[in-house]
């Protein structure tokens, strides 16, 4: 639970307010003078003041729709990919595209490695820059789409050898023959 802020903390606050500039495009917040307190009884309680009011906190966001999340692959095949007892078919670099391309890209790449036979690819999402790496963090996502339902088996981190926090093994289902 948030405390709230006291009458010296938004005096105070105020004055930083008056002091700065807001951002172009933008218009400052109204924080209203606050008027002097009338003297209350004991048993009553005090209405929150107009700069209280301005500056208590809007209610809490909507959660983030929930992201689709793919099944890991299972232990002992990952425990094999990962010692190479199951070969590493193919693999893809993601470095250096941007969101939308390296989307198409992953969505594509692992399409035709299931097509050409491959079960087992390693993706290189690399770790991002400042501890947080978008393609890193969408790339389990994307691999969870339905369009790839028949073909993803199943994601989960690469060992260290292999890229680790920077990388996936991604296990393929076998191409069904129609």
């Amino acid at each position: 639970m948030k405390r709230v802020p006291t009458r010296e903390e938004l005096r105070l606050w105020a004055e930083v307010l008056k002091s700065v500039a807001p951002r172009p495009g933008r218009t400052p917040p109204v924080i209203e003078e606050e008027t002097p307190p009338t003297p209350a009884g004991p048993a009553t309680a005090a209405a929150p003041g107009p700069m209280l009011a301005a500056l208590t906190p809007s209610p809490a966001p909507k959660p983030k729709a929930a992201r689709w999340e793919v099944d890991p692959i299972e232990p002992g095949r990952q425990r094999r990919i990962s010692r190479e007892r199951d070969p590493i078919d193919a693999r893809l670099d993601l470095h250096g595209y941007g969101w939308f391309e390296a989307e198409d890209r992953l969505k594509g790449f692992v399409r035709e490695a299931q097509a050409r036979g491959h079960r087992a690819v390693l993706v290189i999402t690399g770790k991002g820059s400042r501890g947080g790496g978008i393609i890193r963090d969408w790339a389990p996502t994307w691999l969870a789409d339905a369009s790839l339902r028949d073909v993803v088996a199943g994601v989960s981190q690469a060992h260290g050898r292999h890229g680790g926090e920077g990388a996936l093994y991604v296990a393929l289902k076998r191409k069904v023959e129609t």
